[in-house]
């Protein structure tokens, strides 16, 4: 990577490996351990993401807290299960993450995208289990109809039957210009962190992406979102939704995706929307994310 667009680490994180569920699940550390009196906040990254991207985010808190950043499976430097991928077993995997990161007291959840979903979700199926949950850009997925249900099998039916492509590059300074490209908020030298965090180094010197390339294959269970909505009309725990304010991702919803529908499903939700940011904020703008997020978390 070009030095010069290297991204100067503030905070530095640690790597660790744990067993979970049967896949090995990789985790990013940063901060003091947790403690009895300060349980972990466990960062939840987005779908195609990686754990360690949260790290703009951690250098631009005020304070050092006991963060931890797994990689969901198949995600990052996480094992590939090969049987494929479930909403339900992200799930899973947070339940078993938790026993083991804070097995006596109930955890802080922050989550980008899918891993806001998968926090909302899991709050409110195991509402003991978590103190307060920061939601950034997770809004759910649009409904769907049964009538999409045989095209969908269909398509899934042929996609077993393929090799799945695996995107390549000639460098991780080409993944950084493809990255920075698609995200033209970022940074040249957060591009090229983000890319080492996507990325991953070949015989050969060729460099593919990380994560599985089965996560593009379509799922042949429809999204539901009514069950959705029902596990978190069950979340009792403070709610922050942080929204950027240059992000399609909630009007894409329509009539899903107003305040007043969010409100309805989570009655004592707070909402902050943060400026000149898209739906990766927590890249883009952490100097305002971090302050929105600390401040919840010191509240609660």
């Amino acid at each position: 990577m070009d030095s010069l667009a290297a991204y100067q680490v503030l905070r530095a994180p640690r790597h660790e490996t744990l067993r979970v569920r049967g896949i090995d699940i990789h985790l990013t550390r940063w901060g003091p351990p947790p403690s009895g009196s300060q349980p972990p906040i466990v960062l939840l990254h987005g779908w195609l993401d990686a754990g360690p991207t949260f790290q703009f985010l951690v250098d631009a808190l005020r304070r050092d807290w006991p963060l931890v950043a797994p990689d969901w499976r198949g995600f990052g430097r996480s094992q590939w299960p090969q049987e494929g991928y479930w909403f339900p077993d992200y799930l899973g995997d947070l339940d078993a993450l938790l026993d083991e990161l804070s097995p006596a007291m109930p955890a802080r959840l922050v989550g980008h995208s899918m891993g806001g979903n998968i926090a909302c979700t899991y709050a409110g199926v195991r509402p003991e289990r978590v103190r307060c949950v920061v939601d950034l850009e997770g809004f759910g997925l649009a409904r769907t109809s049964p009538e999409q249900a045989p095209g969908r099998l269909r398509k899934w039916l042929n996609q077993l039957k393929a090799e799945p492509a695996r995107k390549e590059y000639a460098s991780f300074d080409e993944l950084a210009g493809v990255i920075h490209f698609r995200y033209p908020r970022f940074s040249a030298a957060q591009a090229a962190f983000v890319a080492a965090a996507w990325g991953r180094l070949e015989d050969g010197g060729r460099v593919r992406l990380a994560g599985d390339p089965r996560h593009h294959w379509v799922n042949p269970v429809l999204y539901k979102r009514e069950d959705t909505e029902a596990c978190w009309r069950e979340l009792r725990a403070p709610l922050l939704m942080v929204v950027g304010e240059e992000s399609d991702h909630m009007p894409k919803l329509g009539a899903d995706g107003t305040p007043e529908a969010f409100r309805a499903l989570f009655p004592h939700v707070e909402f902050a929307r943060v400026a000149g940011a898209g739906h990766m904020l927590h890249i883009e703008r952490p100097e305002l994310v971090a302050p929105l997020v600390e401040s919840f978390l010191d509240a609660h």
